[in-house]
């Protein structure tokens, strides 16, 4: 074998499982091993039951919190000194070629961080978890992260004594 030569890695495979059963009308119930269950149905502007979570609330959600969990992940591995993290997300939802699709996710996380650290490394690590997020790279909509940085004065407990390894 040539000593440049990279051996090949073999990448896991994963598997995620969920049930769903009919309840009534349009609400359905969503279980997964393990977890809690929840409410499913369309939106009400569907014909939907309201204060029920929908696919399209989840779908936009799962995107924006694959943006904080692999941001998350940078930041540790960085040791950026994070005082918080939170974030809204809206999904553009509009008729395309005869049926409706998601053509934009629109990402706006708030970071703070203490005034030790480097706004432009933040951006940097926003933009690496954004390339980096699996539910982003796995749709075809458009997935935008418009973030802001707050550099504060380091008060008490850090979010990073609370981020899990």
């Amino acid at each position: 074998m040539d000593a440049t030569a990279q051996p090949k890695v073999k990448h896991k495979s994963f598997v995620y499982e969920t049930g769903l059963a009919w309840v009534h009308n349009k609400v359905g119930l969503l279980t997964s091993p393990g977890r809690p269950e929840i409410n499913v149905s369309s939106p009400p502007e569907f014909r939907g039951q309201p204060g029920c979570w929908t696919p399209e609330d989840l779908f936009v959600g799962s995107a924006e919190m694959c943006q904080m969990l692999t941001f998350m992940a940078i930041a540790r591995k960085q040791q950026l000194p994070l005082i918080s993290y939170k974030s809204r997300a809206t999904g553009t939802l509009e008729f395309v070629d005869g049926q409706y699709r998601f053509t934009r996710i629109v990402i706006t996380p708030i970071v703070a961080v203490e005034n030790s650290a480097s706004e432009v490394d933040v951006q940097v690590m926003l933009r690496d978890a954004h390339k980096r997020c699996l539910i982003a790279n796995s749709i075809t909509a458009v997935v935008e992260v418009n973030p802001i940085v707050v550099l504060e004065r380091p008060v008490g407990i850090h979010a990073k004594d609370n981020m899990e390894s």
